[in-house]
């Protein structure tokens, strides 16, 4: 797994997991811990268990949600059962022996925390959550639980970098109706009237706007690393079957 340095306090345990080291097999090699890709579900628990272990957490309490491509948060008091996962994209918690997980290929995996208050969230952010404000809603959420925005830090994870990502005409315009100073995330593509989106660039800028203390990417890209990553796009491309989910995760000790 991937660590990043803002969140290294001594009583918080996160995780930028890879594809590597699971059990799982052919298009879903290794560490596939997403229940909904068509993987053996079986398998898919083993590795969650392997995840689990390593944040120092059963795997019942890796919690994770329904995610939908919205901005809905969640506040999570006790894990809930697989088949009645709540339909979110970001939760977040202060009760300690829970592991947040949000499930990635491509989409930006987002950990925050605000240690003093030992208040911590995860958040899964494509191009409509984004947009949609799902990071808002996230630090909307923590401080509900205490949290203060200035103190929250927030490493964004790996995800699909401006180099890979080329979107159509008409997807800019969703952007720049929000904010003209939008354009600054999207650059010509090499075909014609396509752009190449930088999203873990807009996320960074969004977060430091809604007045989070700190803000790290890790610039990693999803689509360019196979090796490490599952990518929704470079599945797409390939025509392929199906696909994995790697994770992303935090838990207070």
């Amino acid at each position: 797994m991937i660590a990043s340095p803002l969140l290294g306090a001594t009583h918080i345990r996160h995780g930028f997991f890879t594809r590597q080291g699971g059990y799982s097999s052919g298009l879903f090699a290794s560490l596939n811990c997403g229940m909904g890709s068509g993987d053996d579900k079986d398998i898919v628990r083993r590795n969650r268990i392997i995840v689990a272990q390593a944040l120092a957490v059963d795997e019942p309490r890796l919690v994770t949600v329904h995610q939908h491509h919205s901005s809905d948060a969640v506040a999570v008091t006790e894990p809930w059962p697989m088949d009645a996962r709540p339909m979110a994209d970001a939760m977040v918690t202060d009760v300690a022996g829970l592991a947040l997980g949000v499930l990635t290929a491509d989409c930006a995996p987002i950990l925050f925390a605000d240690s003093q208050a030992r208040v911590i969230g995860a958040a899964h952010a494509g191009w409509k959550g984004a947009l949609a404000g799902v990071t808002g809603r996230t630090l909307a959420a923590m401080e509900a639980l205490g949290a203060k925005r200035a103190r929250i830090v927030a490493a964004i994870g790996p995800t699909i970098s401006q180099t890979a990502y080329e979107v159509g005409p008409e997807f800019p315009e969703r952007y720049l109706e929000e904010d003209a100073g939008n354009s600054r995330f999207f650059k010509p593509s090499q075909r014609p009237h396509h752009a190449m989106f930088d999203l873990p660039g807009y996320l960074a800028a969004r977060l430091r706007a809604e007045g989070v203390g700190e803000v790290a990417d890790l610039a990693i890209c999803t689509f360019s690393d196979e090796r490490r990553f599952f990518s929704y796009r470079r599945t797409t491309h390939r025509r392929e079957r199906g696909y994995g989910r790697q994770i992303s995760a935090i838990a207070l000790q």
